[in-house]
């Protein structure tokens, strides 16, 4: 679920192993003798794209912003074969060609998330004299959005009152089965031609298809969640081809994908714990008490309630949980989720939570596409347990210690234990060829644990990794944090980084006290275009 998703998609471990990371990190870093420099000098620059036609698609936010198309091979093994295309937007640079550093591709993660607006963002993001030297390139991968064929398992799939994600009976139980295994059904019966190509490797392969039609030597790559494995793997099959390589908030490569979701049922879980704590902190504005154990008790029976009566007839305990991840994902959200609760849990008043489940947990119509690509990305990258015996037993295991998502994550991945096709084996990410790449990491990120960007951190040879000491978000660079921010840029000019911690940012206020954004604007535009779920 790194997702997810349809919106879009967890502290993990004792204090003394976060610890004895951070010190496994600041021990790597002080062995370092230099800073990691680039392998290569600044590519050519491209000449005139092969086979793209780029065309005016500018918004009064991005005036420069163009769109293409790009017809890539279904089967790369086929070359010749059955062609579908990609949608691309480009903001130009605007350098002169002395500084042009050549195209950066971004990502927002899921798999699912569309990144054809993360281009106009991140070239207005970035400081001016760093974009100019970039065109900043967004693309659908392959399933997704305006990319041709999309994927559209079936509507309806997350329609409310879906059965409570926690089968305390077999009844529930096996009416969640039914739901997945008719949702892997519909997959098969409406994409059985596709869904074999439908994976991280084959969208790896069509950026050096996109490479190519843009007729660049290298290219770069900024890549969010997801995106930084997918970065991770173009860069392993193509590392002669990378000029900068910039992952964000990173997956575990040694846990794709079953062992990386039960992950982030733990890291989820107290990430939501921290959000309960920081409502018991203002007690003055939500009443619901001062002690964080307290406030997590009222929440659960807010949820237990909702078994029998759902909000609205729409926000029933799934529903509950949908509503509550994103604040997993950004903490700008707390203000608006804890005003929801206190409403209901004190007031007895529901509108408020069911208008909060319609703002960050109910499922648009275009979501049915994302979700699809995410079940078919994850589950042909790698195998999953066929044996729902096996589901069921880690399941329970971690729900014991993690009740907040376990099993809703479960029935989100599930699918993939009844999925149409044969599994591939995940790449080796291992790389050693690399120019210098630099990763960014929160602490306390739940959707991509801190211990997988040190998975990577040591998988990529003369990588940098900036850590920010406790900060929760999911996606932290672009997103108003100047330390963070600066890091980039510098490498983004010269390719030069090092291992380096910046403090988080602050954490927001209650609405009632402060008129202002709850969280930076930045953060909360980012968090608006990662490919997350919710």
């Amino acid at each position: 679920m790194l997702h997810p998703v349809p919106h879009p998609a967890k502290q993990r471990g004792p204090v003394k192993r976060r610890a004895a990371l951070l010190l496994a990190i600041s021990t790597v870093a002080a062995a370092l003798a230099s800073p990691v420099t680039a392998a290569a000098p600044a590519p050519a620059p491209a000449p005139a794209a092969a086979g793209l036609r780029w065309t005016g698609c500018a918004t009064p936010r991005y005036p420069t912003l163009q769109c293409a198309s790009l017809r890539v091979p279904l089967d790369h093994e086929r070359p010749s074969g059955r062609q579908i295309s990609l949608a691309l937007t480009r903001v130009p640079h605007t350098s002169p060609a002395s500084s042009f550093q050549g195209p950066l591709l971004v990502n927002p993660g899921g798999p699912g998330g569309s990144g054809r607006a993360l281009a106009g963002f991140v070239a207005a993001a970035l400081p001016k004299d760093v974009a100019a030297e970039y065109d900043v390139i967004g693309f659908d991968p392959r399933g997704v959005g305006r990319s041709e064929p999309a994927l559209d398992c079936g509507a309806g799939h997350f329609k409310p009152v879906r059965p409570d994600s926690v089968p305390l009976d077999a009844a529930t139980e096996e009416a969640n089965l039914d739901r997945v295994r008719s949702f892997a059904e519909s997959c098969r019966t409406r994409h059985a031609d596709v869904l074999p190509y439908v994976g991280t490797v084959s969208a790896a392969r069509d950026l050096e298809v996109l490479r190519t039609a843009l007729g660049a030597p290298k290219v770069s790559y900024f890549g969010y969640s997801y995106g930084t494995y997918l970065g991770a793997v173009y860069a392993k099959l193509h590392p002669d081809r990378v000029h900068r390589l910039v992952l964000d908030s990173v997956v575990d490569p040694g846990g794709v994908w079953y062992e990386d979701n039960l992950a982030q049922d733990q890291a989820f879980d107290a990430r939501h714990k921290a959000f309960l704590a920081w409502v018991a902190q203002y007690d003055s504005a939500y009443h619901l008490g001062t002690d964080p154990a307290a406030v997590e008790r009222r929440w659960y029976g807010m949820r237990e309630a909702l078994r029998g009566t759902p909000a609205g007839g729409k926000v029933g305990p799934s529903e509950l949980e949908d509503t509550y991840m994103p604040g997993g994902y950004y903490n700008g959200y707390w203000p608006h989720l804890a005003e929801a609760f206190a409403a209901y849990a004190v007031k007895g008043d529901p509108k408020p939570l069911v208008a909060a489940y319609e703002r960050f947990g109910a499922v648009e119509p275009s979501a049915g596409n994302s979700y699809s690509v995410y079940t078919a990305v994850q589950c042909r990258d790698s195998a999953w347990p066929k044996d729902w015996n096996r589901w069921r037993a880690d399941m329970w295991r971690t729900h014991a210690k993690a009740p907040f998502m376990t099993w809703n994550n479960a029935w989100y991945n599930a699918p993939c234990a009844f999925w149409p096709t044969e599994p591939l084996q995940a790449p080796d990410v291992t790389n050693t060829a690399l120019p210098g790449a630099l990763l960014f990491q929160a602490t306390e990120d739940a959707a991509t644990p801190y211990e997988g960007a040190v998975g990577m951190r040591h998988r990529l040879a003369g990588s940098a990794l900036v850590v920010e000491q406790g900060g929760g978000n999911h996606g932290i660079a672009l997103a108003g944090n100047k330390c963070l921010d600066e890091k980039l840029a510098a490498y983004l000019r010269t390719g030069q980084a090092s291992d380096a911690t910046c403090p988080a940012q602050p954490a927001p206020k209650p609405t009632t006290q402060t008129r202002a954004v709850p969280s930076s604007a930045g953060g909360a535009a980012l968090h608006g275009l990662l490919g997350f779920r919710g």
